[in-house]
């Protein structure tokens, strides 16, 4: 058996915890170097009810900074009332609560989002 990353077995044990639903979805966040891509997932019917990813909506292909984290928070705020998704729970995919992520989750809670 391979051993798993620090980051795997972090996801594996917040996905144990957190499920999503449609009426309150699971927000799950994964973020490379260049870019970060955001889904609202049922798991009950394991569908995808929105998808946001930085590299669609900036055009110029800049790197991920706070900045751009919180516009894409916004972003997805947006879209997820477009959709009539008032409340999620958040997945932060075994990433560390700090900077990008963080900035772009608090960026969803003060657009409307409420986790």
């Amino acid at each position: 058996m391979q051993k798993l990353s620090r980051r795997d077995r972090i996801k594996k044990s917040i996905r144990k915890k957190v499920k999503g639903t449609p009426e309150k979805p699971r927000i799950s966040v994964y973020r490379s170097n260049t870019s970060m891509y955001v889904q609202a997932i049922d798991d009950l019917s394991q569908r995808s009810l929105l998808y946001v990813s930085s590299r669609t909506i900036f055009k110029d292909k800049r790197n991920m900074n706070i900045e751009s984290a919180k516009q894409l928070g916004k972003i997805v705020a947006e879209r997820a009332a477009e959709k009539n998704i008032k409340s999620v729970v958040f997945d932060r995919n075994g990433f560390a609560y700090h900077g990008q992520i963080k900035a772009m989750a608090e960026s969803m809670r003060a657009h409307g989002l409420q986790f």
